[in-house]
């Protein structure tokens, strides 16, 4: 039997970009690219702020996934369209459709080529598979599709996913793919007149063979104890309360002693003498950098699915997370590998009481929840049943 053909279309791709829905769709992509024949299509953008075309036009690599990238129409008005976002985000049930779609091609990216490639080859593909609700690239792309089309949506509580114009899309794909249980509970209950459903696949983890704390220590010159947050340095990752949490609770506590965040910086930062930012760094430097911090620090309130986590937990590391991610929050209860924080207080108290014997037993807990239910095979299984569900090998 010939492997399917398979299309996977995100917002933007490449081993430059940090983001869940991205970073997932590459990883995802290489782990099925054993049993499909995978296409990812793309935009030339890297900035998700501004949709700026960076990467070439064109076909590339990336470990093994051929990527094909599609220039962005125009780069994206950021004034403008936080403008419109205040206009529209406290009446967003009520706002008109009109006005839903212009917040929609504001959003981006908008590429014209990539969906006249789509449209124009949607039969050489046996499926399509769209990463993250959110941009133009699925809101455009998907209804070319709708009767191949699967949709990974990333949902979770934020006030884009009130507007009406999702009532009919969400309706529109074969089959709606979950990564964690709130996820999927969350998507029934916002679209509860409607009976979607579908296969909740979860995420896998692979760390490296090994991981070097003492190079990382050594290249960044960090010998104190400290906090890791991986990802983009946004505030609406919850990055600029984390510095100022973490610099409040240094004035009274000796240890840990530095918070160190890596990631695109899209955040102008305060000057703090216990905190480093690093900037994005290649795979290696990141899995040095879980093997040599003390826990993860993972702040931001809109999570679906964070791989961050999962990753610090592959590697017997603890986490502290947001208490206003539910999805985050599920994982930490599921798995007992750490603690979740609310305000200040609690932010404080949770340091304080994740004491070394804390951390070991919190961060071996994580590791046996990644062993028992994060592996790849489970992930590429239910994957790859949703195209041949009588392939009992996916079920090995």
């Amino acid at each position: 039997m010939p492997r399917p053909k398979v299309a996977f279309v995100v917002a933007r791709c490449g081993a430059e970009v940090f983001g869940g829905a991205e970073v997932y769709c590459l990883e995802l992509a290489r782990h099925l690219g054993a049993f499909w024949e995978i296409d990812v299509l793309s935009t030339c953008a890297r900035d998700y702020m501004t949709w700026s075309n960076a990467y070439p036009e064109g076909h590339a690599y990336e470990e093994g996934v051929h990527i094909q990238r599609f220039p962005v129409d125009r780069p994206r008005d950021v004034l403008q369209f936080n403008r419109l976002s205040e206009r529209i985000r406290f009446e967003a049930e009520r706002s008109s459709i009109s006005l839903q779609e212009e917040w929609m091609r504001a959003q981006g990216p908008v590429s014209g080529e990539l969906a006249r490639y789509v449209a124009a080859h949607r039969f050489r593909y046996d499926a399509f598979f769209f990463f993250g609700y959110l941009y133009a690239t699925t809101y455009v792309i998907l209804p070319l599709v709708e009767e191949k089309a699967f949709l990974v949506p990333f949902a979770h509580d934020e006030w884009p996913l009130r507007m009406s114009i999702w009532d009919e899309f969400f309706k529109r794909p074969q089959c709606i793919i979950f990564n964690t249980p709130e996820e999927h509970d969350f998507v029934r209950a916002r679209f509860s007149r409607s009976d979607l459903d579908g296969p909740i696949a979860g995420a896998g983890v692979q760390p490296p063979q090994y991981a070097d704390a003492e190079s990382f220590r050594s290249r960044f010159e960090i010998a104190a104890p400290f906090v890791l947050y991986l990802g983009r340095i946004d505030a609406s990752k919850g990055c600029d309360v984390l510095i100022e949490d973490f610099a409040r609770y240094r004035s009274a506590h000796e240890a840990p002693a530095k918070l160190v965040l890596i990631g695109e910086l899209h955040l102008s930062l305060k000057k703090h003498e216990n905190v480093i930012v690093l900037g994005p760094v290649d795979e290696q430097t990141k899995w040095d950098a879980l093997a040599a911090c003390e826990l993860l620090a993972m702040p931001s309130a809109y999570e679906s699915l964070s791989l961050a986590v999962l990753e610090a937990w592959s590697v017997g590391k603890a986490v502290l997370v947001n208490a206003h991610a539910a999805a985050l929050v599920g994982q930490c209860k599921r798995s007992g590998g750490g603690l979740w924080y609310s305000n200040y207080e609690e932010f404080e108290a949770a340091l304080t009481v994740m004491d070394e014997e804390v951390r070991k037993k919190l961060g071996r807990q994580g590791m046996d929840f990644i062993n028992d239910s994060c592996r790849w095979e489970t992930v590429e299984g239910a994957y790859r049943r949703l195209l041949n569900p009588s392939d009992e090998a996916a079920d090995i």
